[in-house]
């Protein structure tokens, strides 16, 4: 789930005079530093709209779980998770070609297309943040509020 397109999603549903109040009080939330504190303005968020624009807080309710899951990653990664502009922007050059092509032949034309410009497009990627974090995450290790949790030493029973 993106902040982004659900901020943008949300403040479609409200009126002109009220948007820079409501992505202001969004960004508060994806921006907290604890999911605790992100829950506490997310309730903020719900209380102050809820009675006069309950679509557009209910399109934040149904996703609450999945927007504020980056708070169980490495901190460092947080900014590449909370917005789709990593995959986004992998394809824009893509995009931008087949528009530009008006179409792509054949399969292997576009196949091959679509691969040579990506393998062009990486030449200029920067390394995602935490790109050492990446194992971690992978090997199952968690993450509190981006902080690495150390695991509880397990206590056994004597008998």
């Amino acid at each position: 789930m993106c902040w982004v397109h659900e901020t943008a999603n949300v403040l479609d549903k409200m009126p002109k005079s009220l948007q820079e109040k409501a992505k202001t009080m969004i960004h508060d939330i994806y921006m907290a530093p604890t999911k605790k504190d992100a829950n506490i303005s997310f309730d903020v968020f719900i209380e102050e709209f809820e009675t006069k624009y309950p679509k557009a807080v209910d399109s934040m309710r149904k996703h609450r779980e999945r927007l504020l899951e980056f708070y169980n990653y490495p901190a460092e990664q947080w900014v590449h998770i909370r917005s789709t502009n990593v995959i986004e922007s992998t394809f824009a050059t893509v995009r931008l070609r087949t528009v530009r092509t008006k179409g792509c032949g054949t399969r292997m034309a576009t196949l091959t297309m679509v691969y040579k410009l990506i393998q062009s497009a990486q030449k200029r990627w920067t390394k995602l943040r935490g790109s050492k974090k990446i194992q971690q995450v992978w090997d199952g290790i968690k993450f509190e509020n981006g902080i690495k949790v150390k695991p509880k030493k397990e206590e056994f029973a004597t008998v």
